[in-house]
């Protein structure tokens, strides 16, 4: 099959680049012609708050031979990319869309190429998005309604996309593992690289910082445990971090939160979750989350909100638990729970039975089965 894959690629880093570089190399690994286009201007400054949207000297990133081609912010670019992938011949024009900014410049060369008889497959992460806006679900049905069919990776998406498109063929599989950063490594050797003290019981919240992820509730949540517990945050903030830093500093138990807020590069992650007891993601709202795809990787359980989709991926008292209405009470509640009546090891062997199901191979077979399937 010949397939042109439109969106961010190497320059760009982050969680959407490292999803397409995998999916971009099991495509290639069963035998596919796949040609990359990427931006050129993914978005403007105003909104990205963090320090650089581009991978950095120094950060060990996937180089995948794109052709950056596509500038969000001008519309007599949209149509020049479009007729540059139509000179690829592609059979089906794979994208992802995860923010309505996106919706005008990847909606227009949409429409083009499926205009020319190609197939448009967009795979979707948010179809709303977590910090909305008014114009979201117009700027949404632009762009849906030049695709030809979806990829849902939660429930919770799948009933957004069909909300706005009613008739939308939308195929449902699971976010694969995030399987490139490589093994877990001994938690004593994990705990020393990053100066924990072994003998504490460790959560950790990973990912990038924004409000609808709740790390103002684990903090809450960590001032209610006992001395027992140490807290890691890791991640880069999106905006300022005063108001985290001072909820730190009120905390009484502040000196056992250790706070890493700035891009943790992929060498760095093993040891953030193999350090980890449970990874916390006390989410306000969610779709599906990047950071499961790489707690699972790693085998760390996790103690998660019930939160949009994330109670699809956690299965409750098996892979981590889910806790109903979220909030500091409930969160510590669950934490205690989750060190005094279960056990960490059979949480662990779980998971391994899960991963067989969630690689990139599992996930590339049912996308493509599902665009031959595309009328």
């Amino acid at each position: 099959m010949n397939i042109a894959y439109l969106s961010t690629f190497y320059p760009f880093r982050g969680g959407i680049a490292q999803f397409n570089a995998a999916l971009y190399n099991a495509l290639k690994q069963q035998g596919h012609e796949v040609n990359a286009f990427t931006f050129t201007r993914q978005y403007p400054t105003m909104l990205f708050p963090g320090k650089t949207q581009m991978v950095q000297p120094g950060d060990p990133a996937e180089v995948i031979p794109s052709i950056r081609i596509l500038d969000s912010m001008n519309p007599l670019n949209w149509v020049n990319t479009a007729n540059t992938i139509n000179k690829t011949h592609p059979d089906v024009m794979l994208m992802k869309y995860w923010m309505s900014y996106l919706a005008p410049s990847l909606g227009t060369v949409a429409g083009r190429m499926k205009k020319r008889g190609t197939k448009v497959v967009s795979i979707i992460d948010n179809a709303i998005p977590h910090e909305k806006k008014f114009f979201d679900k117009a700027f949404a049905r632009y762009f849906f309604k030049r695709n030809s069919a979806f990829v849902a990776m939660s429930e919770e998406v799948k009933g957004d996309i069909l909300s706005i498109r009613p008739d939308a063929n939308v195929l449902l599989k699971p976010h694969p593992l995030y399987d490139h950063f490589g093994k877990r490594i001994n938690r004593e050797e994990a705990h020393q690289q990053l100066k924990l003290d072994p003998k504490k019981k460790t959560l950790l919240f990973f990912g990038f910082i924004r409000e609808y992820k709740g790390l103002d509730i684990l903090i809450d949540a960590f001032d209610a445990l006992d001395e027992s517990y140490q807290l890691v945050i890791a991640g880069e903030m999106y905006g300022s971090f005063d108001v985290y830093q001072k909820q730190i500093d009120a905390n009484k138990n502040r000196e056992r939160i250790h706070a890493h807020v700035r891009y943790i590069g992929d060498a760095e992650v093993p040891a953030f979750f193999s350090s980890a007891d449970a990874v916390v993601l006390p989410y306000r709202t969610a779709t599906q989350s990047g950071i499961t795809a790489i707690a699972y990787h790693f085998e760390s359980p996790l103690i998660i909100s019930d939160a949009g989709g994330l109670g699809e991926i956690v299965h409750h008292e098996k892979t981590g638990l889910v806790v109903p209405d979220v909030n500091p009470e409930n969160l510590a509640e669950a934490i205690r729970a989750y060190f005094s009546r279960y056990d960490q090891n059979k949480f662990m062997e779980e998971i391994r039975l899960l991963k067989s199901t969630l690689s990139w191979d599992a996930f590339t077979d049912s996308l493509l089965n599902f665009v031959a399937s595309v009328s």
